[in-house]
């Protein structure tokens, strides 16, 4: 299919009806202090050390929760272990992105990102394989109950957002 026959199809079916429009506006160029105050107005990032901070609280809650409810110090310490395995890899993510080599350009943001990710899985990884080691006795079902409560508050975290 040629071009012309390509943009009288798309025309057809009306794909490119703001096209025009976008078109025939002019285009300005912003100045360093009205780009800077578009920025703040669209900034959606979320603090990576708020994130940390609300996992390790409900971390806690959870393992406290957890011990009292049962009244058993050692959920309280497997809950609390399993948040952990959540918490410190996070935190040593946060460091490591929020680092200034991690914003020396595109790529380089982009390798940090996927080191420290690389990082923050090894580290869960072998927080996990100890796990039995360090806490005793173990019990699994509030390990992983710390662990996934702290998992969701990603989610949490997207809510934090401003909207725009």
């Amino acid at each position: 299919m040629d071009t012309k026959t390509a943009d009288r199809k798309y025309r057809q079916i009306g794909w490119d009806e703001d096209a025009d429009e976008l078109t025939k506006a002019p285009f300005k160029p912003l100045s360093r202090e009205e780009a800077r105050v578009v920025a703040a107005k669209d900034s959606h990032a979320v603090n990576p050390w708020r994130v940390i901070a609300v996992q390790a609280a409900v971390g806690l809650g959870v393992a406290l929760v957890a011990g009292l409810a049962t009244g058993r110090v050692e959920v309280f310490w497997s809950a609390l272990y399993g948040a952990g395995v959540v918490v410190v890899p996070g935190a040593l993510m946060a460091r490591g992105m929020t680092s200034p080599l991690s914003s020396v350009s595109p790529i380089g943001s982009a390798v940090s990102f996927m080191l420290w990710e690389g990082v923050k899985i090894g580290v869960s990884v072998v927080l996990l394989i100890l796990a039995a080691r360090i806490v005793q006795p173990l019990s699994w079902p509030a390990l992983l109950a710390g662990l996934v409560v702290c998992i969701k508050v990603y989610w949490v975290a997207l809510a934090w957002r401003r909207r725009v």
